[in-house]
């Protein structure tokens, strides 16, 4: 199983960047997929969450309206689009799978996001 994050870097306050998230070894489309975040010195906090099919996307408040987190089955990958980024939005990003109903989950390594004032 593996999930890996892609897309993360230095962006100016304000500026965009989309990450990705390629998944291999387990069914894709029977899991809900997730992004969460982890800044210096602080918890892991939950970002987004979208529904195995795609129909039900949930977000923190602190990024509601500026980040979209999608996927495509097809190419078994989940996207998370940020725009408006703030220098609070700086952390490593992780991509989680989860099935409930097998109790089962795996997480990525990361990918780091700076955004500078």
């Amino acid at each position: 199983v593996q999930l890996v994050e892609s897309g993360g870097g230095l962006v100016q306050s304000g500026g965009s960047l989309r990450l990705s998230c390629a998944a291999s070894g387990f069914t894709f489309s029977t899991y809900d997929m997730s992004w969460h975040r982890q800044a210096p010195g602080k918890e892991r906090d939950l970002v987004a969450t979208i529904t195995s099919s795609g129909d039900s996307t949930n977000y923190a408040g602190s990024v509601k309206g500026r980040f979209t987190i999608s996927r495509d089955n097809a190419k078994n990958t989940v996207y998370l689009q940020m725009n408006s980024l703030k220098p609070e939005d700086t952390a490593v990003y992780y991509c989680r799978a989860a099935k409930f109903s097998s109790n089962t989950a795996y997480e990525g390594l990361g990918t780091q996001v700076t955004v500078s004032s």
